[in-house]
């Protein structure tokens, strides 16, 4: 998982160096977001289909190889061409992510412990958010910004021959394709993807501008900036880890929107940063418990929920709709920033966690009326 979106990451927490070097507009350095997830979008749902068909190991180790190369391709890019392509690259491991490691959670860990590990896999998001914002920030102090993405792609290639030794294998890959397939979510999935969306177009700004904020507008350097979002990795790892394991059926339902409200507290403290510096870093945590955590709850839900057979598919067609939100919300940020109004910036971030927020209120009170109505 962190390998997942690490470039994601990394391009947000190098971004001040990004922009120098390679000329980049912060227009620009949004679009890489765009490009990323709109393609981890577009391939969610046959890459969910792909995985119930070949199996987790198959799926992890395919994600960690492509995760290498697209990183190892990031660090040779002489401008913003070769790295959107390789940042598109970087989409399919994405892609693969969310439904290869539910899928070996489901078939490895007993019901009763499942919310708690998929807290903790999904902090490994977190995690690599760690990771590009303190010890990769710092490597790039001293080895640039091209050797601390390619120390990330070697650390990937390792990690795919660890997953190709340590997991346990696969059945053998099967041609059928499940009559019940689909590519279209329907009921639980497609409120969850529906709240995905927003969530995500707030998340990938806050993590695409964080550090480029800190120094454009709070006089940080780049280091210290970068240490934004290593704030916020370590949140998010407590955040997810600890909402996920409350997330029992009954008090699930409820958190998604409950989070989303706690995520607009997070948006209004990041503007806050303007007035008051020390603000940032509050609001920093702030988005790691809350907005960060919430995906991890909507992904507690798919595996409680999912029928037999489309743990894969329904997980893929939820995170597809949090990697479109990641597509779609950076490049309006990235407007506002490109003019300074940072201030405004959070503020949409706010409407995009509120939006999230009303979806997931409506959907839970649908379910509960649902379920009121059979058990009459």
């Amino acid at each position: 998982m962190a390998f997942s979106m690490l470039q994601l990451f990394l391009l947000g927490a190098l971004g001040p160096r990004l922009v120098g070097q390679l000329h980049m507009s912060p227009m620009v350095l949004g679009l890489t977001t765009t490009v990323g997830f709109g393609t981890a979008a577009a391939l969610s749902p046959s890459g969910g289909r792909l995985v119930d068909r070949i199996g987790p190991r198959r799926s992890l180790v395919l994600l960690l190889a492509v995760s290498a190369l697209a990183l190892a391709l990031i660090g040779a890019a002489p401008g913003a061409g070769l790295l959107l392509g390789a940042v598109a690259l970087g989409g399919i491991p994405q892609a693969l992510a969310n439904p290869a490691t539910n899928k070996a959670i489901l078939a490895t860990v007993p019901p009763a412990r499942r919310g708690a590990v998929t807290g903790l896999k999904q902090s490994g998001v977190q995690l690599g958010a760690f990771a590009a914002g303190l010890p990769l920030t710092a490597l790039a102090g001293g080895l640039g910004w091209r050797g601390a993405v390619w120390t990330a792609s070697g650390a990937a290639l390792l990690a795919g021959a660890w997953a190709l030794r340590a997991l346990p294998a696969d059945p053998p890959i099967t041609s059928a394709s499940p009559a019940h397939a689909s590519f279209v979510p329907r009921g639980m999935v497609a409120w969850l993807a529906g709240f995905s969306l927003f969530l995500g177009a707030g998340i990938a700004s806050v993590n695409t501008y964080l550090a480029l904020y800190g120094v454009q507008r709070l006089g940080m350097g780049p280091t210290m900036a970068g240490g934004l979002v290593a704030v916020l990795g370590v949140a998010g790892v407590f955040g997810r880890v600890g909402w996920s394991k409350a997330a029992r059926p009954g008090r699930a339902e409820w958190l998604p929107g409950l989070l989303a409200c706690g995520a607009v507290g997070a948006a209004a403290l990041l503007a806050g940063g303007l007035l008051a510096g020390p603000l940032v870093w509050a609001g920093a945590v702030a988005v790691g418990v809350f907005a960060v955590s919430g995906n991890a709850v909507s992904m507690v839900l798919v595996m409680q929920r999912a029928a037999p057979g489309r743990a894969g598919q329904d997980s893929a067609l939820v995170a597809a709709g949090f990697f479109a939100g990641f597509a779609v919300g950076p490049p309006l940020f990235g407007l506002l920033a490109q003019s300074g109004r940072y201030g405004a910036g959070w503020m949409l971030v706010a409407v995009e966690f509120a939006a999230a927020g009303a979806v997931a209120f409506l959907w839970a009170a649908r379910d509960r009326r649902l379920r009121t109505g059979e058990a009459a």
